[in-house]
Order: C-alpha cells, then structure tokens, then sequence
C-alpha cells in the first residue's frame, strides 16, 4: 500500500530542487533581491568590508614567505623590510585589522538579510491568508507552509553567508592565480595541467553521489510517512492486529535505504580517496619540483613558501565552487516559489484593524438570480444550475438535499469565497459587486458542522467573532450559548487552553464556542451548516437552544441533514442536482405526499423509529 511522502519542509534543504539556471529563472527570483533596496547603502558598506577583508587575506602567504627569506638574510620584495620583527609586527597588524573587517561584514550582512527576510516573510504570509478560498483547494497545508520555511531558510542562507563567500571565493581565486604566475609561472603552469583533470572528475561524481543522496532521503521520508501515519492510525492497527505488517513494511523502507547510503558512501569513499590522492599528489609534485627550482636557484625558499600557500587558497576557492553553485541553485528555486505565491493575485478585501469599520450595511435581504457555479479545480462539473431563491431579512431558509447536490456551495457563494459563473447574487436588493468583500464577510457570520477552534484560550476564541469586544462582551456572547457553564466548570475558566484545533474540548462544546464567537459578531446574516448533524441528542439539545438564541432577528441559512430540526423554517429549499426542485414549508412539502423532502422526511423517520 502507497504512502504519501512527507512534504519537502521534512527533508534536508540539501535536497530541495535545484532547477538549471536560466535568464527567466534569475529575472523571476531578482525580485526577491528588490527587498535590498532599503538596505542598500549597508549593502554597500558591507560589500566594501567584504573586498578590503579578502584582500588583506592574501597578504599573509607573501610576508610569510618574506619571513622566512629575511631568516636566511635574504631580502624578497625591494619594498619590504627584511627585519623579522617589522615583517611579524606588520603581519599582525594586517591580521588585526583583517579580523575587525571581518566582524562588521558579517554582522551587516546578517542584520540585513534577517531584516530582508522578516519582511519577505510578513509579505509572504500576508500574501497567502489573502489569497481567495480556491488558491488553497489546489494546494496543499504542508507545501505552502514549506515555503515560508524551508524556501525562505534557503534564501536567508544564500543572503546571510552564499553570495558573500562566492565574491570572497572569486576575489580568493583570481587574485591567487594571478600571485602564483607571478610567483612562479613554472609551477603554475604545472598545477594548471592538473586541474581540468580533477574539476571534470569532481562534476561527474558529485552529480551521481547526489542523485543516491536523493534517492537515500526519499526512502528515509518514506519510512518517515509510515511512523508518522501508523502513530495517527494507531487504534487501527491494533484494531485489525496488523503490528507486525507495518513493522515488515517500515524494515523494507529501512533496508532499502541502508542498501543506498552504503553504495552511497561507496562512491563517496572512491571520491574521496580519488581527491586526497589528487590533492597530496599535487602538493607532493609542487614540492617536489619546487624543491628542484630552489636547488637551481631559480626561486628562494620563502617564495616556495609564499608558492604553496596561495595555492591552498586557489585549491579551497575551486573546492568550495560546486557547494556554492548548488546553494545558488537552491535558492532561486526557493526564490522562484515564493515569487509564484507573492504574484497571486489577491482577493480584494482590506486586512488593516481599522478598515474593519463596516462601510456598507446590510439589513438581510438575500437574493440568488439564476445562479450557476462549478468549482475551478472541477470546472466540467456543474454545481449549482440557474439556482434562484429570495430570504427577507430576519427569514429562515432551510436548504436540504442529498449530499454532494451544493447545499455547502452556497454557503461559500453567500461569503464570497468563490464567485457565480453565470447569475447574480443580491444583498439588500443590491448586487454583491457593490459591496466590498470586507463588509459582506463581517456581516455574514458561519457555523459549520466541523468548527475550528484556534489552539488558544476559550476566550480568544470567542474573541475571534469581534477582535475589539470587551470581557463582559465575551461572557455575555457565552451565556446565550449556553457556554458559560461549562466554561466556568474548568479550573482556568475563560483562560483554558483548548488545544490544537480545539482536541480537548466535545463536539458539542466546540459547537457552543463557535455559536458564541458567532453571536460576539452580531451579523445580519447567519449560515448553520449542518451544525447539529453529528451531535448526541444531549449536546444536541444544549447547541438547538443556542442556535434559537443565535437566530433570533437575524437572517438564517439552515443547512441541514436532520429534517426535524428545521421543522420552524419559513420556508425550506429542497435541492437536487444542483437544482431548486421543490420549496415551502415544513407542512406544504409534506402535505404533497410525495418529492424529495416527502421521501427523505419519511425515511429518517422509520430509522428514528427503528433505532
């Protein structure tokens, strides 16, 4: 049995795609670059302690071959002092002043890419909550919230050390080439001869040790998913006594990639004994023939010296090339995915605390004209078709059909979480794009049949239906919904924390705080999706009377799945097929002896009876 993949935030950022770099790719992610501009006289400032500390860096080799040469009372550079106590007093200074341009480099730099990023992230976030409802039926949880975590953590890393070590790098290794022909074009010539060799060795491994690498993580994620799963799913596999088949099926993950982590360090090991040998073998033959030049006379010992420092700071430069190029790789991927997120194009609702005043209001009045709506992610497969229907302010309207035939669908239409293809949708007789979206989503208030409690306190989720309300406010809300008590029955009271996604709370319990949160809001016009439909009859009691309360003066959507719970309806809707088939109230639908409320009114009631 298939087991999805833990999403990419779960895996090392190693392993995050690396697309091949491209003009569109670069053009895409530079405007993640355009969060600098605030910066970009620190920028400047920084870039400038970053040059003048590469530079210094190279100094060293050449007084330290100096040092060793005026030893022998031999005098390297015309310029330079052959006192051994001016040539360490000198290079301890460099080394001084090298060290304080290290320490503001790296401190600007990482001041300005935290500060870049804060806002990269507070943009991103603010970008993806508002984003409209069918954004997110597209995507899911996990992945978008790895791009404000691992795509952004790529990007800080790339800000913070990646593009300050590819200059410093470049600075390293054209400059070190350029003091080793000058030191000694023999020997540099020599080493040039050997490193096309080992650059093209070193590509064609790290490319295929990669490719294990990835595989190795894939099935580790793998074996991941099924403890992750099994653990959710723990009373079913006891239930059904399969302990030792999902052990047998993590061991097979497991195994699997132990099989691929020891090629994998097969490989490596090759590479790695390959790249030794290279390296020592080079360092062997530059001294070697170093040596040999020196007997000749033809360079001293300390430019020897001076030789094979630079090119240590050559051969790390080139080493650290390929890890510098894959991170550059990584973070215009990550780039490109949270530019994907920041070009949506956004619902237009104000987000500021004080736009929430309501502009426009609305008594009640609701209209659907000739409505037709399919979802974009299903757009062959009509939903709703030429629904109309009229609620007068303060009605009850009960919606009810067999699943699946849009009842929920116009909940979200009457929000405006999606819009109607064909028809229009009037609020006080007035078209729904006169209003914005701010002010018909505070005056249209939902509880639906699974409410999300926010992992908080009792009281701010109350707080939630009206962010400015008072304590008193709150409390008042949790006394008509029939809360109050059993809040009051919790050692913290308002304060108890209700846990992720409200887990420590009853269904019933959830429902009333929701009911409150709702009644906190005061909305013209409310929506009740199935909001009884998987109570006991105790809690179901208990959330009815708060509904009632709820009800009171406003209008109502009733979307319901037991019928004798909207028995007080005005009028009811009955839908089939996305179609308004039949309409009356609770005595006209009946007394017909026939249709689809008559069936489904009569079929409830013998399982009622049977039960």
């Amino acid at each position: 049995m298939a087991r999805p993949r833990l999403n990419s935030s779960d895996s090392h950022s190693e392993d995050l795609p690396k697309p091949k770099i491209n003009k569109v790719l670069i053009q895409k992610a530079s405007q993640i670059f355009s969060y600098l501009k605030p910066y970009r006289v620190r920028f400047g400032i920084g870039m400038l302690f970053l040059i003048l500390s590469s530079l210094t860096m190279l100094t060293f080799p050449a007084l330290l071959g100096a040092m060793i040469d005026a030893a022998q009372g031999k005098k390297t550079y015309p310029w330079l002092s052959d006192s051994l106590v001016f040539i360490g007093s000198l290079s301890l200074s460099i080394l001084f002043f090298q060290s304080i341009l290290s320490f503001f480099r790296i401190r600007i730099f990482v001041e300005i890419a935290e500060k870049t990023l804060a806002n990269i992230r507070k943009d991103s976030y603010l970008k993806l909550i508002t984003l409209p409802v069918d954004f997110f039926s597209n995507r899911r949880v996990g992945e978008l919230n790895s791009r404000l975590s691992a795509d952004l953590s790529q990007i800080q890393d790339t800000m913070t050390t990646t593009l300050a070590e590819i200059i410093r790098q470049s600075i390293s290794l054209c400059f070190g080439v350029a003091l080793l022909i000058f030191v000694s074009p023999k020997l540099a010539l020599m080493n040039l001869c050997i490193l096309p060799i080992m650059i093209v060795v070193a590509l064609f491994f790290g490319r295929f040790i990669r490719k294990l690498s990835k595989q190795t993580q894939d099935q580790l994620a793998d074996s991941n998913s099924i403890v992750q799963e099994t653990l959710l799913g723990i009373s079913n596999v006891k239930a059904f006594v399969n302990e030792y088949f999902e052990a047998q099926r993590y061991n097979h993950k497991l195994n699997t990639a132990v099989k691929l982590a020891v090629r994998g360090a097969t490989f490596r090991g090759i590479f790695a004994s390959f790249i030794i040998f290279c390296i020592f073998g080079a360092v062997i033959t530059v001294i070697w023939y170093g040596a040999t030049l020196v007997s000749a006379g033809e360079i001293s010992v300390g430019d020897l010296t001076t030789y094979i420092l630079y090119s240590m700071f050559v051969a790390g430069s080139m080493g650290s090339f390929p890890e510098l190029y894959a991170g550059i790789q990584r973070a215009l991927g990550a780039s490109e995915r949270v530019i994907e997120i920041l070009n949506e194009k956004s619902e237009d609702i104000q987000v500021a605390e004080e736009d929430k005043v309501i502009g426009k209001r609305i008594q009640g009045k609701l209209t659907f004209e000739d409505v037709a709506f399919a979802y974009p992610t299903r757009s062959d497969v009509q939903t709703l078709k030429n629904i109309s229907f009229t609620v007068d302010a303060g009605q009850k309207v009960a919606i009810v059909g067999p699943s699946g035939t849009g009842k929920s669908t116009i909940a979200s239409l009457i929000l405006q979480f999606y819009r109607p293809q064909q028809g229009i949708i009037y609020y006080d007789d007035e078209p729904a794009y006169s209003y914005s979206l701010t002010d018909i989503r505070n005056q249209v208030a939902i509880v639906p049949q699974d409410v999300l409690l926010f992992g908080g306190t009792i009281r701010e989720n109350i707080n939630y239906g009206k962010l400015e309300a008072n304590a008193e406010s709150v409390v008042e809300a949790a006394k008509r919904a029939n809360a109050h008590e059993f809040i009051m029955s919790f050692p913290d009271g308002y304060d108890t924390i209700v846990g992720e996604r409200g887990v420590k709370l009853s269904g019933g319990q959830r429902q009333r705080i929701a009911i409150a949160r709702a009644l906190l809001k005061d909305p013209a016009i409310l929506i009740l999706d199935e909001a009884t439909s998987s109570l006991d009859s105790e809690s179901e009691r208990l959330v009815q009377e708060a509904l009632e309360e709820l009800m009171k003066g406003r209008t109502s959507i009733i979307i319901a799945h037991r019928l004798s719970t909207i028995k007080n309806a005005d009028n009811i809707l009955v839908i089939e097929d996305g179609k308004v088939v039949d309409s009356g109230n609770h005595i006209d639908l009946l007394t017909k002896g026939s249709g689809l409320y008559h069936y489904l009114y009569t079929l409830q009631s013998s399982q009622k009876l049977e039960s």
